[in-house]
């Protein structure tokens, strides 16, 4: 198991940057760092992301730093030569799959059927990420967990937050991945502190 791995695992989530404006980034890893993160992505949709990763490579160096909203081998093979150290896909893609493996990477893949759950475990994803879990519900990842897919690690992704993060564990994910207004530009002083408190409820809920 890699580091990276290792991080996500151990710590049962991964937070998710998808902001417009880049230089808000800093900030923010700032905050979720602050609040005990190991893990973050940041999707390919934010503007200078390549840059993103190389800048938080250095700034945080103890801190696994992924690529998200992969949906081709074309952005798997830009993130990674940029230094992202797993990757996050929307979609079950098996290409994108097997460049990761094939690279040496963790990959985290999107699926929403069991069809797709099966697939994305079968064809060489670290971990299953559920999404939207929210649209699915809380019995139906249960029924998945405890039925046929006991032995897939699944990751639950969909408006996550310190209130129902540990209630996806409860029914056998194991971890989540949260966005929202957890991970949007830092506003002020005081969003920061009550952020950075939220991170820690969220994280001490799942640990």
């Amino acid at each position: 198991m890699t580091e990276s791995l290792a991080n996500i695992c151990s710590s049962k989530a991964i937070a998710i940057i998808r902001v417009k404006d880049t230089h808000s980034i800093a900030r923010i890893v700032d905050c979720l760092v602050d609040g005990g993160i190991k893990a973050l992505e940041i999707t390919s949709n934010t503007p200078n992301y390549l840059q993103a990763i190389k800048d938080l490579r250095k700034r945080y160096p103890s801190i696994s730093i992924g690529a998200g909203t992969i949906t081709n081998t074309f952005l798997a093979s830009e993130a990674i030569d940029a230094g992202a150290q797993f990757l996050v896909t929307p979609n079950t893609s098996r290409s994108v799959i097997a460049m990761a493996n094939t690279k040496g990477i963790p990959i985290v893949v999107g699926a929403f059927t069991p069809s797709e759950v099966y697939n994305a475990y079968e064809w060489g994803a670290d971990l299953v990420k559920l999404f939207p879990s929210n649209v699915l519900g809380l019995d139906y990842v249960k029924s998945l967990v405890s039925g046929p897919f006991n032995q897939i690690p699944i990751l639950s992704v969909g408006a996550v937050d310190e209130k129902n993060a540990a209630d996806w564990l409860k029914v056998g994910c194991i971890g989540v991945g949260f966005a929202g207004n957890l991970t949007q530009p830092i506003l002020s002083e005081n969003d920061y502190s009550i952020r950075k408190a939220r991170i820690k409820s969220l994280l001490n809920s799942i640990n």
